[in-house]
């Protein structure tokens, strides 16, 4: 409860403590809408979807209940994926399992395919996959990876404010000490969000700052550690040997730890960032990702290659600059605004 976070006051004046427990009852249990801010919220999260639903709604315009299936149907429907980003592969697995959807339920019309096809994308994301929680250990620990430019660290604030205004008590690591500007953005984003950020200068060991976040986090009974590490392609032999020293170091004091390995990639940059993720999931095992700058600019079919190619559920996405921009994936919401009116 949101009230948790202010304390209690020093005298009980029965219209305070009725006033305080009207907008405790009020405040809203989910994550998926901040405090600050929710008509902003609201509208975003109605509208970050328009130019994918625009694109997805070239199917709807041009296949009427009356329309028998033919050849170029299969093909508009195509031309519709690919436009929309969804990629080649995926696309392709999805038009193949719809034909022959269509030859055994004896689909007569376009709108049967259209709505065969929503069922086979809501499928294809499966369920709302919140984030794993320790049942063994009073600390939680999250790591997240990103390429630079991906939005990683702005992520990480977002998803640490959200978790707080849940009721978390939050703690951040600047475990990406390659870039001096890395520490420096988290350590502004803690100071925004007022999170505790356990840093160390740049170019030292990483396992190192996670060690003293580990220390700093279960010695203040902080119970989720949330840690910003590096993300760099062109070393990746040594990434993948920090994220082995880190998840080490992890387990001697959280043994079930890390619960969650995290990407961050951005829609704009669409096929071209899939690559980078599968990289990263075939060397350490992604257990989630995090898709940003879902504003109205990217092609949101890009979330269907993320699911089918990686294997692993989309947490949460990013729909703008502000610190309330990043909500919780809700895959039947995604796909029915993909197929909304405007």
């Amino acid at each position: 409860m949101l009230n948790r976070f202010f304390g209690q006051k020093p005298k009980e004046d029965p219209d305070e403590k009725l006033r305080r427990e009207s907008q405790s009852q009020a405040a809203p249990e989910p994550v998926s809408e901040p405090a600050a801010e929710p008509p902003a919220v609201v509208e975003q999260r109605s509208n970050f979807l328009s130019r994918t639903r625009q694109l997805f709604s070239r199917l709807g315009n041009t296949v009427q209940d009356t329309d028998l299936i033919t050849d170029e149907l299969w093909d508009d429907l195509t031309e519709a994926l690919l436009t929309a980003d969804v990629g080649p592969s995926t696309s392709l697995g999805l038009i193949e399992r719809l034909q022959q959807r269509a030859a055994n339920e004896q689909m007569r019309t376009g709108a049967q395919v259209q709505m065969a096809l929503r069922e086979e994308l809501s499928d294809l994301l499966g369920e709302t996959s919140p984030l794993r929680l320790s049942k063994k250990s009073p600390l939680t620990v999250f790591l997240v990876i990103g390429v630079n430019g991906s939005g990683k660290t702005t992520s990480i604030a977002k998803m640490a404010n959200l978790l707080k205004l849940q009721g978390h008590k939050v703690m951040l690591a600047a475990a990406d000490t390659f870039r001096a500007a890395a520490i420096d953005q988290i350590q502004e984003w803690g100071r925004r969000i007022d999170v505790p950020v356990i840093s160390q200068n740049q170019g030292s060991d990483p396992a190192a700052v996670v060690y003293d976040a580990l220390q700093a986090a279960t010695s203040r009974g902080y119970d989720i550690l949330i840690v910003d590490t590096a993300g760099r392609l062109q070393t990746k032999f040594n990434l993948m040997e920090e994220l082995k020293k880190i998840n080490r170091i992890i387990q001697k004091f959280v043994p079930d730890g890390p619960h969650e390995l995290l990407m961050v990639i951005d829609a704009p940059t669409g096929q071209n960032a899939l690559l980078q993720a599968r990289q990263f999931a075939a060397d350490i095992g992604l257990t989630g990702v995090i898709i940003t700058k879902m504003d109205g600019t990217a092609k949101g079919g890009f979330a269907f290659a993320v699911t089918d190619d990686l294997g692993v559920p989309i947490k949460f996405i990013g729909i703008g600059e502000k610190v309330g921009d990043l909500i919780p994936f809700e895959p039947q919401q995604f796909v029915a605004a993909l197929f909304a009116h405007d």
